[in-house]
């Protein structure tokens, strides 16, 4: 782990330049530093609240990781848009502390991330607008006040904290001084506040997984097989329906279904997504699955599912669906990744959109170029819209200009030609490096990356601050002896084992089997853990501070309390 939150204290004057402080820096650049978060402030009068609540008297400083140990300024008087000047340079407070799990490292104390915002005691971070020499025993001297005066405390409050309430969310993004990475997030939390059903819970502000709404039912429920039809001879849809003929809950353009498919003399069943590939708002669900070389779970689909046959299925969901705009979009994909962004094409289709629509897609060839008809039928309803389709190797019997517009692959160097408009929203499916690649070429032709959505066929990338490295392992069962409590599968590693007792949380389990996971507090505060539960219930220690969105876990603090499964 590379780290830099353990600090000593130093004599004499220190230059503070616009990014830290000279001897002094951030170890995990990704989560820290940068000119909005420059130099972390904690108080002597917070050392000494810890002291006695923690029964500790070890403190030394620097013990939480800041920069400048300061006699007053408490979170609760200071605000976010004050300005002061130490010494040489100037400085103005930018946003309260984000918390992570490396102060409670430092602290030797765990749940410190947590007891930080839940005592309301978080320190702040400034950003440097005056370059200069700094000294310990330096006055501070404030120099002005930040015109809407909302301390570091309360902002800290609205977006950690349970309530969020609008009227101080409104007047937190009136703050001139507030980083970009708290307006970002405050502007989450308002927008899920006017548009969330009542009752929902989740923090958008922390996870796009609650911007996802819950799912129309818990756990699994069998539908039935309505129809088989061959796409290409590779990719097979299956259209499924209610057993009582009654029509399915609505989904959004984009987001998956996932089975739960029992292969004959299997010990465990297999899990999987897939996207929906059909009409949204249809009374049937399609999906459509590519058989591939080694897929169990795919050539069970392929080989051995027939008109009639009963299927296991959780609700549709994710994160990745079409948003509500008036700007263009692009659907991009590539092989099967047609599947969701197809979906987006029926629903715009359907609507008479007025959008501008770019259709651009990837295929070995005609046999191979899934949807093609479909896909053509849909924009010939879409006055004005684009057909892009690349055959990477078409055949002699395929007609440049009729079945495909151009040789070759869908890359940067083609999208540079095309003319793409620069406030469009993006929709990417396909394999990892496809996506990887078209997502960079088109943030630098312009385009917003926040515009920029994709959505993975397997695991999604793994997000762990400040460790070097990882095993590069596939999933695995961990290793020793099998648990004994309730099993927990992952279902995009395609994993299933069962819980230890003496593992702390559900996040512990899935490093030990190296499934890739995204997390940084570990406490339940900042919700990078977010999880789809697809099935089964979970329960919390400690619990969490906001709660997650439904039908979504903590993993960092939770563990089974009967059989789960994990959207990861």
């Amino acid at each position: 782990m590379h780290t830099g939150v353990w600090k000593q204290a130093v004599t004499g004057p220190r230059m503070v330049r616009r990014l830290n402080i000279d001897g002094d820096g951030q170890g995990d650049l990704a989560g820290h530093g940068g000119e909005h978060r420059a130099v972390l402030v904690y108080q002597t009068d917070s050392y000494r609240y810890w002291e006695k609540e923690l029964g500790r008297d070890d403190f030394v400083s620097g013990q939480f990781g800041e920069n400048f140990t300061v006699d007053g300024l408490p979170d609760d008087e200071v605000c976010v848009g004050d300005r002061y000047r130490i010494g040489g340079a100037v400085f103005e407070v930018s946003q309260p502390r984000v918390t992570c799990y490396r102060v409670g490292l430092r602290m030797g104390e765990p749940q410190m991330a947590a007891l930080l915002v839940s005592h309301r005691r978080p320190g702040f971070y400034l950003r440097v607008l005056v370059e200069g020499e700094v000294e310990a025993g330096q006055e501070i001297t404030k120099i002005a006040s930040d015109p809407v005066g909302m301390s570091v405390a309360e902002i800290d409050a609205l977006l950690y904290l349970p309530g969020h309430p609008r009227d101080g969310i409104d007047r937190a993004l009136r703050v001139p001084a507030l980083s970009p990475g708290w307006r970002t997030s405050l502007e989450a939390v308002r927008e899920q506040a006017e548009n969330a059903p009542p009752g929902a819970a989740g923090n958008a502000g922390l996870s796009t997984a609650a911007t996802s709404p819950p799912p129309a039912w818990t756990g699994f429920r069998p539908l039935t097989v309505t129809r088989l039809h061959e796409e290409t001879p590779s990719v097979v849809s299956l259209w499924l329906a209610a057993a009582d003929g009654s029509s399915l809950p609505p989904w959004l353009p984009g987001q998956a279904l996932t089975l739960r498919l029992r292969p004959e003399g299997a010990t465990a069943p297999l899990i999987r997504s897939y996207s929906l590939s059909g009409r949204p708002g249809a009374a049937e669900y399609r999906i459509s699955v590519k058989q591939e070389p080694h897929g169990t779970a795919s050539s069970l689909l392929h080989t051995r599912v027939r008109v009639g046959d009963a299927l296991d299925v959780a609700a549709p969901r994710g994160t990745f669906f079409l948003r509500d705009s008036e700007n263009p979009v692009l659907l991009m994909s590539a092989g099967v990744g047609a599947t969701p962004v197809l979906a987006m094409l029926h629903e715009l289709a359907d609507a008479a959109s007025g959008r501008q629509v770019w259709w651009l897609h990837g295929a070995r060839d005609r046999d191979e170029h899934a949807f093609a008809e479909e896909s053509r039928e849909l924009l010939g309803r879409l006055p004005g819209s684009h057909n892009l389709v690349c055959y990477s190797r078409p055949a002699e019997k395929d007609r440049e200009g009729v079945d495909y517009t151009t040789r070759g692959r869908l890359s940067a160097a083609l999208l540079g030609g095309l003319g793409l408009p620069e406030d469009a929203d993006a929709y990417l499916c396909g394999p990892a490096e496809f996506m990887t690649g078209l997502a960079a070429a088109l943030a630098s032709t312009g385009l917003d990356p926040a515009r920029i959505h994709t959505e993975a066929f397997g695991a999604g990338a793994a997000l762990t601050p400040g460790v070097t490295s990882g095993s590069g392992r596939p999933p695995h069962p961990p290793a020793g002896p099998a648990g004994t409590g309730p099993a927990v599968s992952f279902a995009r590693s395609g994993l299933t084992v069962r819980w230890d007792p003496e593992r702390t949380s559900l996040l512990e389990l899935a490093e030990a089997c190296d499934v890739p996971t995204r997390w940084s507090c570990r406490t339940g505060i900042c919700h990078t853990c977010e999880t789809a539960l697809l099935s089964g219930a979970v329960g919390y220690a400690p619990e969490p501070i906001d709660e997650p969105a439904d039908g979504n876990a903590l993993i960092c603090c939770s563990s089974p309390t009967d059989s789960v499964v994990l959207d990861l």
